[in-house]
């Protein structure tokens, strides 16, 4: 793998400008994939790319296939051999489809797709050309200083036709699934004990219910809003403890609705709207966010990190592949959205018996020895705070558990 200095120098060079806008796909014709690439490919493809995805695979599952998901990284300097940094299994030439991520996308050509920035090319001949969309035509050729690049050949009907999309974003493919992440992003989801002792809250509901719905009206004190207001109705989970030190950071924010505000006063009358869950008395009326993201931008970060998970939603035992967690870093340690870090799974104490001959003897009576940590997965950090960070596990190579370790990758 490459250092993070090499990675801030690339990035900073222009290719940190690839912005992967967040959006559902577009309707499109699947194209096939080529086996060779477009005439106007400059640079000829290596000998040991020679295999291609198969046209109805997605590029997760041609990654999948391929083992690229959990290959292994390599340490490199700036000299280092290109083929060091791409996928074995690269294809020559893939065409993107529906359902495509760049997270997918990236792990089908590079053992380490958080470097997507080091071997794009932005072809400055197409509109564009930073963001990618279903039918496009993706090829892998080599520069002139024999560095591989993945380019943008050939534009699907998504780009060359306005009619299939209603504004220049619109079908471009997400850097993760955005069905995952969607309730994190525009939505408070780390409670303070503030907000939690001094927040206006849902009193009662109205016709004597104990818990309310879509269409359900409730009422809430000392709230001063104007009618038809919005805001968002959260319950108070789980507290979240720092697994190093013990303290207490605050509390998890279930989503369960939206409020709209029917008539002002104290109290004042909603009604709920868009419910996740149901809403309980006492839950928290909260003012709607506004600071969803427009793009990620894939990275290693820029410092060195050590910290560890939290908390998982939904409160699961084992944590798999597009679980949401929450790490004890963030802005102040330089944690944003889109660094990637390592999962390590945090090594086990395990009992050592002894041998046969030592218990027959009397020699031992065993000892306790601990296991080292072990590589199990790669987090992609999507919204952070000033100390703490919400995350989405985009590869696991066995169950992550809370206070297991992240890292630099």
């Amino acid at each position: 793998m490459f250092p993070n200095q090499i990675v801030k120098a690339r990035v900073g060079a222009g290719l940190a400008a690839l912005l992967i806008a967040f959006g559902g796909c577009s309707s499109h014709r699947a194209r096939e994939a080529d086996s060779a690439p477009a005439a106007h490919v400059p640079t000829s493809y290596g000998a040991e790319n020679t295999s291609t995805a198969p046209p109805d695979m997605t590029a997760t599952e041609a990654a999948v296939a391929g083992g690229g998901a959990q290959a292994p990284s390599s340490d490199s300097g700036s000299g280092a051999p290109p083929a060091l940094v791409l996928n074995p299994s690269a294809p020559k030439s893939y065409t993107v489809k529906r359902g495509d991520t760049l997270w997918g996308i990236s792990t089908m050509f590079l053992r380490d797709p958080w470097l997507w920035p080091e071997i794009w090319y932005v072809n400055p001949r197409i509109e564009n050309p930073h963001l990618i969309y279903p039918g496009d035509v993706l090829a892998l050729a080599y520069g002139a200083d024999g560095r591989p690049q993945v380019q943008l050949v050939e534009g699907g009907p998504a780009r060359l036709d306005p009619r299939l999309r209603s504004s220049p974003l619109d079908g471009a493919i997400p850097t993760i699934p955005y069905g995952a992440i969607a309730a994190f992003l525009s939505r408070p989801a780390v409670l303070t004990l503030e907000q939690v002792r001094h927040s206006p809250h849902v009193v009662v509901f109205r016709e004597e219910h104990q818990a309310g719905g879509t269409g359900q009206e409730f009422y809430v004190s000392d709230l001063n809003a104007a009618p038809n207001a919005r805001f968002t109705v959260m319950h108070v989970g789980e507290p979240v403890h720092d697994p190093d030190n013990g303290h207490m950071m605050g509390y998890q924010g279930i989503y369960t609705a939206t409020a709209v505000i029917t008539r002002p006063g104290n109290p004042a009358k909603g009604l709920l709207t868009d419910s996740a869950r149901e809403t309980l008395r006492g839950d928290l009326v909260l003012a709607a966010a506004n600071d969803t993201p427009a793009s990620l931008t894939l990275r290693a970060p820029r410092t060195e990190v050590h910290g560890r998970i939290m908390s998982v939603i939904e409160g699961v035992q084992l944590i798999g592949q597009y679980d949401v967690v929450l790490i004890n870093r963030g802005t102040t340690d330089g944690i944003g959205a889109g660094d990637v870090l390592a999962i390590d799974r945090v090594g086990d104490e395990a009992h050592d018996v002894g041998n046969g001959q030592d218990k027959a003897y009397g020699f031992g009576r065993g000892r306790t020895i601990h296991l080292p940590d072990e590589r199990a997965g790669t987090l992609l950090v999507f919204k952070s705070y000033d100390h703490m960070s919400y995350g989405l596990v985009v590869a696991e190579s066995t169950f992550v558990r809370v206070a297991d370790i992240v890292r630099n990758p």
